[in-house]
């Protein structure tokens, strides 16, 4: 791939999950964020439900064929999670890539752009756990 480079540590996935802007493609899903580097990273995800492993490898396969196909049209400087659905091995590649060069170019160009805003970080609900009491005031004991 031209300007691309893998991702393959957890923690960027997970960034992108929480942070990240997505869009669907209709068999698969695009979380994108910006980076601050001169080349995309592209990771790309297929979960159990999409089928076994042959179904999960043609899944990838669909996958970076589309976005191998999309990528001159791209902006430079994203960080990009694809996510295979179910429905994907089963699926012509034509289809993923004709919709990854008409909606995920749309949506990408809009995440480098700043026209589509990412996510923000949720709050995490930090509050201590109350502790449980009895009448007497002792620890229960069964």
């Amino acid at each position: 791939m031209l300007f691309t480079i893998t991702m393959n540590r957890n923690q960027d996935f997970q960034r992108l999950y929480r942070c990240g802007a997505f869009c669907s493609l209709g068999s698969a899903l695009i979380y994108a964020m910006p980076n601050q580097l001169s080349c995309n990273r592209l990771g790309i995800t297929a979960g159990k439900k999409v089928g076994h492993a042959v179904a999960r490898n043609r899944a990838k396969r669909i996958i970076r064929e589309a976005y191998r196909a999309a990528e001159p049209a791209l902006p430079i400087g994203l960080d990009v999670v694809i996510v295979a659905r179910s429905g994907l091995p089963a699926e012509n590649a034509t289809v993923l890539i004709q919709a990854m060069a008409k909606r995920g170019v749309r949506h990408l160009k809009g995440v480098s752009d700043g026209s589509v805003p990412c996510q923000s970080a949720p709050k995490r609900n930090r509050s201590p756990r109350k502790k449980l009491s009895t009448a007497s005031g002792e620890k229960g004991t069964a």
